[in-house]
């Protein structure tokens, strides 16, 4: 490719690049974690675009540069319609781009929604075996029953090879009943719960991706000592529940605002004291990866865009090595120096 040409590549041409490469993915997340820990990154806070008289619908933006073995920059643009899924449609879906670091220039175009999934499946399968550090567990409820905690079921089954029952819950119970299919190959044993509770109660690990706005739990006292939950959609818990566990988050800052959890814990507690570390600093040996064995650990992801900035950069890669994708030729205008000199122009 030259400077003036951009690959883009559609969502089933990401998800064919990106499929059974799990570990990869894990991998770049990873890795990513570690450069943002080590400060080789610059991460802009999101911009939510917002509707008037409309909490749930949303558009926000995602810049990021990630150093070291990356080497890239790039948006995340990506949406959140929940009415979408009444008219069978995906919930979210994003565009990716891709900058060149040394000129600037977009590199890449791909759709997003595939990439974001995995790279938030990937952040909480490794929080999960990470945080777990060692242990063995044999089970794991979700609560949520959509494309994210689909795509964490697949990543938790690939670092979690322990993992043999499922146990899920969602507001809706046909879709309860549907994702337990989709997860049949995947699972021993799926168990459709009847509230949120059972799931707490029964599972030493819990993964949450919901589309919920405000905090629905408001004590963990179903849950066992020790237990971890993977807070992916960030504003199911009360401030009080935050407040009484061993936090760990993505990034600091970025996770303490929007009315996330986290958030609403700091406007009870008036500072942060309670975030005890971030995965990164675990990653790199810099903090331990639980409080104690009694404390009930929520690790609680912003959702960084500089993961989406890897993941983007490996299907990126991929695409060019086996040939997949499109490339617009010459989509960058002619420099103006040159246009000049065409129209006879002088200086």
């Amino acid at each position: 490719m030259s400077n003036d040409d951009i690959l883009i590549l559609t969502g089933q041409e990401v998800a064919t690049l990106l499929s059974g490469r799990e570990l990869q993915i894990v991998e770049a997340v990873r890795m990513a974690y570690k450069v943002h820990a080590e400060e080789k990154s610059s991460l802009p806070h999101s911009t939510f675009l917002r509707f008037p008289n409309n909490e749930k619908d949303r558009i926000i933006a995602l810049p990021a540069y990630l150093g070291d073995g990356f080497s890239i920059a790039g948006i995340k643009w990506i949406s959140s319609f929940t009415g979408n899924v009444s008219k069978g449609m995906d919930r979210a879906s994003a565009v990716l781009i891709l900058n060149s670091t040394e000129t600037g220039r977009a590199e890449a175009i791909m759709e997003g929604s595939i990439i974001s999934a995995k790279r938030t499946a990937a952040s909480a399968a490794l929080a999960a075996s990470t945080l777990l550090a060692g242990q063995e567990v044999t089970s794991v409820g979700m609560l949520g029953c959509g494309p994210i905690n689909y795509e964490t079921a697949r990543f938790l089954r690939v670092v979690c090879p322990g993992l043999k029952k499922l146990m899920v819950f969602d507001l809706d119970p046909e879709r309860a009943n549907q994702f337990s299919r989709f997860c049949k190959d995947m699972f021993e044993e799926i168990v459709v719960a009847k509230d949120p509770r059972e799931v707490l109660r029964n599972n030493q690990l819990t993964a949450f991706a919901t589309t919920a706005i405000k905090p629905h739990i408001f004590d963990l006292d179903d849950c066992a000592p020790g237990s971890i939950i993977l807070h992916t959609s960030l504003r199911d818990l009360s401030a009080e529940v935050i407040l009484s566990a061993d936090n760990v988050v993505d990034d600091v800052d970025h996770v303490s605002r929007a009315q996330t959890s986290i958030h609403l814990a700091e406007q009870v507690a008036g500072n942060r004291s309670f975030i005890r570390c971030t995965l990164g600093e675990v990653l790199l040996g810099r903090a331990k990866p639980r409080e104690s064995n009694d404390a009930v650990t929520i690790f609680s992801p912003f959702g960084l865009g500089i993961l989406d900035m890897a993941v983007g950069k490996l299907a990126c890669d991929l695409g060019m090595k086996e040939n997949v994708g499109a490339t617009i030729t010459s989509f960058l205008p002619m420099p103006w120096m040159e246009q000049a000199n065409k129209a006879g122009v002088t200086a």
